[in-house]
């Protein structure tokens, strides 16, 4: 009797399934019967047609033996790279505590330029505690460093 599935999320199903529909739809095309696909893969074929209709419930080792067997193969690929360009147009003060407090001799003054930013960060880098700083404002000071200051900080 097979394992009851594990719970999974509708992506991670939809994901199942299409894989499944891919490995079914090679074997076809090789004109290979699910009873020598899965002799091949060394399971059975009860295995195989649970592996076709990607239930959660098949180890990967399954997966990937079944792959194999109709001549597939897997490739995992890195998250896609974050857009062009993660700066913001404008720096809005109130969206970054240190930077608000770094820039406490600029009254009325509620944004500021990335490159203006930046400047900030760099000439008073000794006065932030970086360990305070939100996530946000890591990313900020990050991608700051990245697309305007040439990967380096200069403190």
């Amino acid at each position: 009797m097979p394992a009851k599935a594990p719970p999974v999320p509708p992506a991670v199903a939809a994901q199942l399934e299409s894989l499944g529909q891919r490995i079914r739809a090679q074997r076809e095309r090789q004109k290979v019967t699910a009873t020598d696909a899965a002799e091949a893969a060394g399971m059975s074929r009860v295995t195989l047609h649970r592996i076709e209709r990607g239930e959660p419930s098949v180890t990967m080792g399954a997966y990937l033996g079944a792959m194999a067997a109709v001549g597939l193969s897997l490739q995992v690929r890195e998250p896609e790279a974050a857009p062009a360009s993660a700066l913001p147009p404008v720096v809005r003060l109130d969206d970054y505590p240190a930077l608000k407090q770094l820039a406490w001799q600029l009254p009325g003054v509620a944004e500021l330029s990335p490159a203006q930013a930046l400047d900030l960060y760099e000439r008073n880098w000794r006065h932030l505690d970086r360990k305070r700083l939100s996530t946000p404002e890591q990313r900020l000071i990050q991608a700051l460093v990245d697309e305007l200051g040439g990967g380096r900080l200069l403190v």
